[in-house]
């Protein structure tokens, strides 16, 4: 079997469990947007936008750091699975220490808005602390699996969780309500603690699932051992620090946009706009499962490949298909977006739609950035992941503050897209200069502006309109296909 092939094979493994997961959990946008106020939304958001920069801290880079140790020391993956989740579990007591003192303080600071009590984000803070706790803990486990090719088993485990956080989302919000409004048994019971509409319970939900998959994962817990190698595990630590650092700038391209808007703009409406834009964010997300997904098929095939003779060959082939799919996907998501905004039945929120153009191609310049970044991962050259994440949220942080206040969302929309391209390019500008793989560069832009252009006429021009849209989408992919089908053909047919 070509590498090629046994990529796509490992990248679609992983993708029907991402996708899967994924888009039960979007089942939940239209819940939520239903079901709370913009201004509710907003709250939400801006909780799970501190969550993700949290656990990119907590995680600490160890999850690329533990494959590329696997690759380098193949005989000692006890030790490097050991001192992989030594680390993320002293850093998860370390923030414990740093956090439970500061409740109160840190629950004024996140408020956003002018109508939540601060003893509920008190309460909304403990939550996500523990877990936090639990799916940093959960993080080298999964590596494991991944590392062992047990797709299935990892599939399984994320499915489950998904599964039960919306059943317990659809309980709280739809259940409770329905159960004690037809006085069924136990209502009276129910009245004295249940709080229609608290979105306390979104984040309650989530504790619990992250708990049981946290005792799902026992089998590979019960394989750590307290015997620590500290000569590798100095090695780990200088390896990970730039991959963390890097991560935390990307997850603050991917979150600091909604903090700022909940900052920077009037407390009387920034939960409101916080939350048009985290809700129309969601549409551009179907584009960011499919590059999750890549990434948890490349991330150890790439590593695994690194020594084979002709690895720059395959990472640029890659490349060349990985982009035609953004591409598609990019134009597909855009020219049927008359149907995917039904995905937020409340049209209150559609006035956020413009956004989602520039934020789905600021996801195809992200997902182009994360292929590219295998040059400095392969080559132990971490400290351009910083540098170059480093640009992308100095460019966040100072765009956002600057047009935040007179654009609302649409500047954080096309300050996100600025973000990625910029990372993109520098990525392949330095890659090419210290780990030459020989992209093909003028068929990828072909590609790329292709797609721009045809994503300007269809929301522009033609006004979203559905027939018009496809049409080009049609004639994207049929030309495409004609140039790629010998390419193709050869890959997927030829063991």
């Amino acid at each position: 079997m070509s590498t090629a092939k046994k990529f796509a094979g490992q990248t679609a493994v992983y993708g029907i469990s991402t996708i899967a997961g994924r888009v039960l959990s979007f089942f939940l946008t239209p819940v939520y947007t239903k079901a709370y106020a913009t201004g509710v939304y907003g709250i939400l958001t801006t909780m799970y936008s501190w969550s993700s920069i949290l656990n990119a801290i907590m995680a600490f880079g160890m999850e690329t750091t533990f494959f590329r140790y696997l690759s380098k020391y193949p005989d000692n993956k006890a030790k490097v699975y050991n001192n992989a989740f030594a680390t993320v579990f002293f850093i998860t007591i370390l923030f414990v220490l740093c956090t439970l003192p500061f409740i109160s303080h840190i629950a004024e600071f996140i408020r956003v808005g002018n109508d939540s009590s601060q003893n509920d984000f008190g309460r909304f803070i403990l939550y996500f602390i523990a877990i936090l706790i639990i799916d940093a803990w959960c993080v080298i486990p999964f590596a494991k699996l991944r590392a062992e090719n047990r797709p299935g088993r990892f599939g399984t485990i994320k499915f489950i969780n998904v599964l039960i956080y919306i059943a317990l989302n659809l309980i709280f919000i739809w259940g409770l309500p329905f159960w004690t409004k037809h006085h069924l048994p136990a209502t009276q019971w129910i009245n004295s603690w249940y709080v229609k509409g608290w979105v306390g319970y979104v984040f309650l939900s989530n504790l619990v699932s992250s708990a049981i998959t946290l005792l799902m994962l026992i089998p590979e817990f019960s394989k750590i051992r307290l015997k620590l190698d500290v000569k590798m595990l100095l090695e780990m630590f200088t390896y990970s620090w730039p991959v963390l650092i890097a991560n935390i700038s990307f997850i603050i391209n991917e979150n600091l946009d909604k903090l700022l808007l909940g900052k920077l703009l009037p407390q009387n409406i920034s939960a409101h706009e916080v939350g048009i834009y985290g809700a129309c964010a969601k549409i551009s997300l179907f584009l960011s499962i499919f590059i999750q997904a890549f990434r948890l098929g490349a991330e150890p095939f790439f590593f695994s490949h690194a020594k084979n003779k002709n690895a720059g060959q395959t990472y640029a082939r890659i490349m060349d298909y990985f982009v035609i799919t953004v591409c598609v996907i990019f134009i597909g998501l855009i020219a049927n977006i008359e149907i995917f905004k039904y995905f937020i039945p409340n049209k209150s929120y559609w006035v956020g739609l413009p956004v989602v153009p520039p934020l789905v191609f600021g996801y195809v310049s992200l997902g182009i950035y994360m292929n590219l970044s295998v040059w400095y991962k392969l080559s132990d050259q971490t400290k351009y992941g910083l540098y170059i994440s480093g640009v992308g949220a100095i460019l966040t942080i100072v765009l956002n503050v600057l047009f935040i206040p007179k654009y609302s969302y649409m500047a954080s929309a096309w300050v996100s897209l600025i973000a990625y391209a910029t990372m993109m390019v520098l990525s392949y500008v330095w890659g090419q200069r210290n780990y030459p793989i020989p992209y093909n560069l003028k068929k990828n832009l072909i590609y790329i502006i292709s797609s721009i252009v045809i994503v300007y006429l269809s929301f522009s021009i033609f006004k979203r309109n559905l027939f018009a849209g496809n049409i080009l989408l049609l004639i994207f992919i049929s030309v495409a296909g004609y140039f790629e089908w010998k390419n193709l053909k050869a890959i997927f047919i030829k063991a």
